[in-house]
């Protein structure tokens, strides 16, 4: 968690004293002392104190000084108004909270009260990792969310909100598994209470989460005042009519409603009701395993090269964070994945159905993420032209669908969902139609600066604006009369103190200003090189035209407060056509992937069977292909009840032959499958999975004081804790992390326990030859080896999976191709033999000469038979004299 910003320690004894303007800050920032207060002052934003000197080292800002406060220069920086945004981007990527504390009148206001007066200020927003909503800070295809954890009675809670879009859901879990629920989710930013923070146990669930964790108050989690929070929040009585919610639920959802009224300075945003997701719908996976797998990020934290990138095919944003939550959580429920994989069938075998739907959706707009910024008043026109964009594509793709269902079949029920909801209802109607007749097709970004609503929408408006513009024609006849009454060379000009004025040079003003007060011309300002006059008749213009102006501005915004509030109000159903948008595209980009890369729909069903025929591993196949190599793919099968096969796999083989990319390969396969997609293999049966484990590589944890090794135990002790006859487990080279006869007993040990207690479908990949022997051994054992031969002392490898076990680890091989110098292979392969050969257990190495083959090899010249060869000319040789000269080399050699 990022340490809150330090401030003076009594702010009500610094408040006393200071200046007036200071005061204000001073009593804003007493309300967000953990937060960087950005403070607005006309075109900047200011910042103070501490503030000041943590943004200016962390935007690289100037950091300078404005007056005193009790005797002290105070440090002052600051950012312009127009580039909050990318400034807000650096300091929440770096942990840190701001609050925003904006002008709340008109400076003009504030000088009716006097001319000390201070401009009214307030915080109107905080703004953290997990609370964003503005396009410029979020990542388009990735959701942002904001995590709640709870524990109540023995039971784990995580409750999500994504801001920007209004989803809300709600998981409960057994504790062991809360690391596996929050990782599912990738939050920016996670809430808990300070008790739980400082628990030791739950705290790598928290770290895992890769997001920021906030602690609250433990108060806040009681139930009671959580539920009364929540059900402030929604606006209701009761949460009864959302669901049966556990204590820790309700507690986790309280943490949430409690940091969104801070945050969101009392505006309330558009939620959908809570989805209480339980305990057991989606596959578990561990933060361990979604790093190994590399499932929607890399190990280096990138999106490309992960499997989620890898088959994204969607044309919209909505499109692709509802297939990032597909693969993030795979289903557990048999029939509901079935009921994916139909959606996706049916949109693979309609082609042009599917192309049009593409085409369609790639004009659709971000309506979700427009509903969320004019729920919250951060909107502005160009979201009003979001909704009516993603209305206006709903019912076209809706009219696609005409005419495409089976009579006997009918649709798949998830595609008929979808398209139930893109039925607009009336008040969707009515609000897609008064914002075609109302708005502009390309209005502006801010709705202060107008001209959004179009001409004849509203009379008034009309009334105002022709009196505005007809006033500046009238402002070009003025001046013209003027230069020919005066015979001066004026200019009609205007800024914010003196309005409309007459301007012309000092000199060519002389005559005007000798002529006294007789004269038309009112003497207003003078400057070093120019003089301003104005008129009566200029003066009554510069009222009509400033109250012109202004009534439009006002129309315009009762205009689009009016829309905005529309909006608001049918939030769930805007949102459910977006979820619909969303799930189409989605449908489609599985479809379109699995016919470019030949992928086929797995079998799914409740047996304990893992059958996959010719599989490929999707990124690799991906990046061999692009690269012109062809991929081999593998068979695996596995039966955790033992009936047609073993259940659990010994995998040997050299290093580099494929071993890691076949284990990693049939958990994707699962993943995939378990997610609704096609699997890019000839066939797969797949006994659904409860839980996916994946130890495949490991690194030092030193910021905890953990080695690889006991990383490597901590992870393996999970597995052997949580995995049950219904899991699915990939295991790589357990114990190399130490000594030879420990990582075997370890590896032996591990491999027995899946087999006999856990009972769970493994692969497990070892150098350990000895662990074959556990073929004989156990009922259920098979071996597994990756194909790699000898040709001319050098190894190829086929990358395939055979049974059997390798009889060879072929790592002097590998050394050899990896660059190592030819003296140090030597010196290995000599060692190696005398090993081999004396039986390893009783070979003496103090007996091997120390450094005999260390040095470098000489350098051979060219044998006999490479000079003879030299000095033959082929193209002279007679058919006799080649013949000759082959029998002579054939004798050299």
């Amino acid at each position: 968690m990022n340490a809150p910003v330090t401030h003076p320690p009594e702010i009500a004894a610094a408040i006393e004293g200071a200046t007036p303007f200071m005061a204000q800050y001073l009593t804003a920032k007493a309300g967000q002392t953990d937060a960087i207060l950005f403070f607005r002052m006309g075109d900047f934003y200011e910042l103070f104190f501490k503030d000041a000197e943590v943004a200016a080292a962390a935007l690289g800002i100037t950091l300078t000084k404005r007056g005193k406060h009790q005797g002290e220069d105070i440090p002052m920086a600051g950012v312009p108004v127009h580039a909050l945004d990318g400034y807000l981007a650096r300091l929440i990527r770096m942990g840190h909270k701001v609050a925003i504390c904006e002008q709340l009148e008109d400076p003009a206001e504030a000088k009716k009260r006097g001319g000390k007066a201070v401009v009214n200020r307030g915080v109107v927003r905080v703004v953290t990792p997990g609370t964003l909503t503005e396009d410029s800070l979020l990542d388009a295809r990735g959701a942002n969310r904001l995590a709640a954890v709870a524990v109540r009675k023995g039971r784990a809670a995580v409750a999500v909100v994504e801001l920007s879009s209004g989803a809300v859901d709600s998981v409960a879990c057994s504790i062991d598994d809360l690391g596996a629920a929050l990782a599912a989710f990738r939050p920016s930013e996670v809430l808990v209470t300070d008790r739980m923070y400082s628990d030791e146990g739950t705290r790598d669930a928290l770290n895992g989460s890769g997001g920021v964790v906030q602690a609250l108050a433990s108060a806040i989690a009681e139930p009671q005042a959580a539920r009364t929070r929540v059900e402030r929040l929604y606006g209701v009585a009761a949460l009864d009519g959302f669901g049966a919610f556990e204590e820790a639920e309700i507690s986790a959802l309280g943490l949430i409603a409690a940091y969104l009224e801070t945050t969101q300075a009392g505006k309330v945003p558009a939620l959908a009701p809570p989805r209480r997701l339980g305990d057991s719908g989606f596959l578990a996976i561990d933060p361990a395993t979604r790093t190994s797998l590399e499932i929607d990020r890399t190990q280096r934290g990138e999106r490309e090269g992960s499997l989620l990138a890898c088959i994204d095919r969607t044309v919209t944003s909505g499109g692709a964070r509802a297939l990032a939550e597909r693969i993030a959580r795979p289903l557990r429920d048999p029939l509901a994945i079935n009921e994916q994989l139909d959606a996706v069938e049916w949109m693979l075998e309609r082609r042009d159905l599917r192309r049009d739907l593409r085409d369609g959706l790639k004009a659709s707009s971000d309506v979700a993420r427009a509903v969320g910024r004019l729920a919250l008043g951060r909107g502005g026109p160009r979201d009003l032209a979001a909704v009516r964009i993603g209305l206006t594509i709903a019912e076209g793709i809706a009219d696609l669908f005409v005419g495409q269902v089976d009579p006997l079949t009918g649709q798949p029920r998830r595609i008929a969902l979808a398209l139930d909801r893109l039925t607009l209802s009336a008040d969707l109607s009515r609000l897609k139609a008064d914002l075609a007749d109302g708005l502009i097709d390309e209005p502006s970004h801010l709705a202060r600066d107008g001209g959004f609503v179009r001409p004849d929408y509203r009379p008034e408006l009309d009334a105002a604006r022709s009196l505005r513009d007809d006033s500046r024609r009238v402002v070009a006849d003025l001046e013209a009369r003027a230069v020919a009454e005066s015979g001066v060379p004026f200019k009609v000009k205007h800024n914010a103190v003196l309005g409309y004025f007459l301007e012309t040079s000092a000199k060519t003003a002389e005559g005007l200003l000798r002529a006294g007060p007789d004269s038309p011309f009112i003497h207003r300002q003078t400057l070093a090189n120019q003089v301003r006059f104005t008129t009566v008749e200029l003066s009554e213009l510069d009222a009509k035209i400033s109250q012109a102006g202004h009534r439009a501005l006002a129309i315009e915004g009762e205009i689009f407060e009016n829309w905005r509030r529309e909006i608001a109000r049918l939030a769930q159903p805007l949102q459910a056509v977006a979820e619909a948008l969303a799930e189409l595209d989605a449908h489609a980009a599985l479809a379109e992937w699995a016919q470019e890369v030949g992928a086929t729909r797995p079998v799914v069903d409740d047996t304990l069977v893992f059958s996959v025929e010719a599989g490929r591993h999707p990124v690799v196949e991906a990046a061999v292909k692009a690269q012109g190599s062809p991929y081999t793919p593998n068979n695996a099968r596995l039966d955790g009840s033992g009936a047609d096969c073993a259940r659990l796999a010994i995998v040997t083989g050299p290093n580099m032959a494929g071993k890691s990319t076949f284990l990693r390969q049939n958990a994707l396969l699962v993943i995939l499958a378990q997610a609704g997609a096609f699997v890019p293999a000839r066939s797969m049966r797949l006994g659904v999975v409860d839980r996916l484990f994946s130890r495949v590589g490991a690194g030092d944890d030193l910021a905890r004081g953990r080695s690889t090794f006991m990383m490597e135990m901590v992870e393996t002790a999970a597995i052997l804790t949580q995995a049950t006859p219904r899991s699915f487990v990939v295991l790589d080279e357990i114990g190399r992390g130490t000594a030879t006869y420990d990582g075997l007993a370890i590896a032996w040990a591990t491999a027995e326990a899946l087999h006999e207690t856990n009972r769970a479908r493994t692969l497990f990949a070892t150098h350990y030859h000895e662990l074959a022997q556990l073929e004989t051994r156990l009922d259920h054992v098979c071996n597994l080896s990756m194909v790699a031969k000898e040709w001319n002392g050098d190894l190829v490898f086929l990358h395939e999976a055979a049974p059997g076990a390798a009889d060879r680890s072929y790592g002097v091989q590998v050394a050899k191709l990896a660059g190592v110098p030819s003296s140090v292979v030597a010196r290995a392969r000599s060692v190696l033999e005398r090993l081999e050969g004396e039986k390893a257990a009783t070979a003496r190495l103090d007996d091997l000469p120390l450094f005999a083959l260390a040095e470098p090899e000489p350098i051979r010249g060219p044998s006999i038979v490479e000079t003879a060869l030299a000095g033959i000319d082929p193209d002279s040789l007679t058919p006799r004299e080649a013949l000759e000269a082959l029998y002579r080399l054939r004798g050299l050699l």
